[in-house]
């Protein structure tokens, strides 16, 4: 009697720890959800601020149609991305497009002056303020729910429950991987 008394306890406790691991995975993959959708809100405000701020220097460069067309290329891939990896891919493609379409502003001093021009500018620049701080917190919600997923002993009840494998939004583009040439 004992010995059933003793089963059904520990059985208790082992159901309760299972609950208890399948719930904290439960809560990362709902963060790290909350934390793409904060990066998807950010991205949408720059897909929105792009057109207008384009549109704002197509009246000054008139010569500088290829620039267009690549920003607005890119664009439409970052707005068509399904997943967080080609969303990464497509949003490194796109600050590539935008930071070569600012050197060419620089090209333009009446542009540059553009009190409309600078303010989508100043817009688009805490946009990709905000876009990066969704970013590191997306990515250390990911890190978190991985490392609950690939732990012993929650690894198995994650295993159990097809808890898998998040991925990182990570933005590559060359220029990123390129080493800063530094010359006095």
């Amino acid at each position: 009697m004992l010995i059933l008394i003793i089963a059904v306890i520990v059985l208790i406790l082992l159901i309760l720890f299972i609950i208890g691991i399948y719930n904290s995975l439960v809560r990362l993959r709902n963060q790290v959800g909350n934390s793409w959708s904060q990066i998807d809100v950010q991205l949408k405000r720059r897909h929105d601020l792009i057109p207008n701020l384009v549109e704002t220097a197509k009246g000054y460069m008139q010569h500088e149609r290829q620039t267009f067309e690549a920003i607005t290329q890119a664009r439409s891939q970052a707005m068509g991305a399904k997943t967080v990896s080609e969303a990464g891919k497509a949003e490194g493609a796109l600050s590539e497009a935008l930071s070569k379409f600012m050197l060419v502003v620089e090209n333009y001093p009446d542009l540059k002056a553009n009190q409309n021009f600078l303010s989508l500018q100043e817009e688009l620049t805490s946009t990709e303020n905000k876009i990066a701080f969704a970013r590191q917190s997306y990515n250390d919600q990911v890190l978190f729910f991985n490392n609950k997923t690939q732990m012993f002993p929650s690894n198995i009840i994650a295993n159990m429950f097809n808890f898998g494998r998040r991925d990182f939004f990570e933005l590559e583009t060359p220029a990123e991987r390129e080493v800063p040439k530094v010359a006095f």
